[in-house]
């Protein structure tokens, strides 16, 4: 009896454990884009209007989510640009596709955490690299198909047509809204919005966090623990898509959920196969809160965000349903992480080389 109280209190200190890691590695994230934007707030705006080049637009869409940690800010600040009139409907649409890509940066950037283990480190990269392949697939099919054939616009005007407007000026509840939001604010306003110290503390935050999931979730995602993940999140394709589309739109990030998979595949408690579909999931999660922001603006407004729920529900239709089509990202995204287990550098000159070289190259000579 006594050894059974033990075993509940282990598990109960471990569950409260993970609990105020995912809230150090949310207000991380959180201060880490309120960080960017302290840094460059003019500067977004600034470069969202830059360009009618629907290439250089995905790349803007993808550096600025790299930059700010979150797509699903981003992709409320386009919502924002295009009720204003500051941003075009059509130009709004490839830099929607490059902050789906953007996203998934963080889970890379986890991933690194584990450098210091090969084998794990090869696994995390795979892990967290899947989510860019999926991605970087589902634009390079459908961008082109957008522009020849104008099927997101269309759909996502039509559909915007007949969904009523209403006022949420005070804003709907989210987790992430009640609880991080106002931590970032005060912490913020404490440093007195000096941009140094909020990144370096961010980072510091993100860090401790990072390692932290690391060591817990290794520990807690043993014996029992570790079949009901694999039962009830894992355990079937289909069930592991709806709990990715549920539990991003709980937390309005695609960036966490996805994080938290990488410790899972790092150290050998859930393969590639099984988590990829819960990241198909969080892809369509994550599109809830520009849909929400996009209500209390106007119908154009509404239209894109609607384009983002369209796009990425494509993507799962896309890669979902056959098992083959289902795993080519997986393969390449294992190929990656043996290159990276092989050679360390690879991971980061990854990270390095798609979030952050190329789109800033594109974009320098895109002018």
């Amino acid at each position: 009896m006594e050894s059974q109280y033990h075993t509940t209190l282990k598990k109960t200190y471990r569950i409260a454990l993970v609990l105020i890691i995912l809230s150090i590695f949310l207000l991380s994230l959180s201060m880490l884009g309120s960080g960017f934007k302290l840094m460059s707030k003019d500067l977004v705006a600034d470069v969202f209007k830059v360009t009618s080049n629907p290439i250089t637009s995905l790349f803007i869409g993808l550096f600025a989510t790299a930059l700010m940690q979150s797509s699903s800010t981003t992709t409320s600040i386009i919502v924002t640009l295009v009720a204003a009139g500051t941003l075009s409907f059509q130009n709004a649409i490839p830099m929607i596709m490059g902050a789906n890509i953007g996203t998934s940066v963080t889970s890379t950037i986890v991933a690194l955490g584990h450098i210091h283990n090969k084998d794990e480190y090869g696994h995390a990269i795979s892990a967290a690299t899947v989510h860019d392949f999926f991605n970087i697939l589902v634009v390079i099919f459908l961008l082109p198909f957008e522009l020849l054939t104008g099927y997101l616009s269309q759909a996502a005007t039509y559909l915007a047509a007949l969904i009523p407007l209403y006022d949420n000026s005070g804003g709907g509840f989210s987790i992430l809204g009640a609880t991080i939001k106002p931590a970032t604010a005060w912490i913020i306003d404490s440093l007195n919005s000096n941009v140094v110290l909020v990144l370096s503390l961010s980072l510091f935050l993100l860090l401790i966090s990072l390692r932290g999931f690391s060591m817990v979730l290794r520990g807690f995602l043993i014996g029992k623990s570790q079949e009901v993940v694999d039962k009830y999140v894992f355990g079937h394709p289909l069930r592991s898509l709806f709990w990715g589309i549920a539990i991003t739109a709980g937390v309005q990030s695609s960036s966490v959920t996805a994080s938290l998979t990488v410790p899972l595949v790092a150290s050998n408690r859930a393969t590639l196969q099984k988590v990829f579909p819960f990241l198909i999931g969080a892809n369509v999660g994550t599109t809830i809160t520009a849909l929400i922001a996009a209500l209390s603006q106007n119908e154009i407004a509404l239209a894109i965000a609607i384009c983002h729920v369209i796009f990425n529900l494509a993507g799962v239709f896309l890669f979902f349903p056959i098992e083959y089509i289902r795993n080519i990202p997986v393969r390449m995204a294992g190929k990656l992480g043996q290159l990276s287990q092989n050679n360390r550098m690879v991971g980061l000159m990854y990270i390095l080389v798609v979030f952050f070289m190329v789109p800033m190259m594109f974009m320098m000579f895109s002018r």
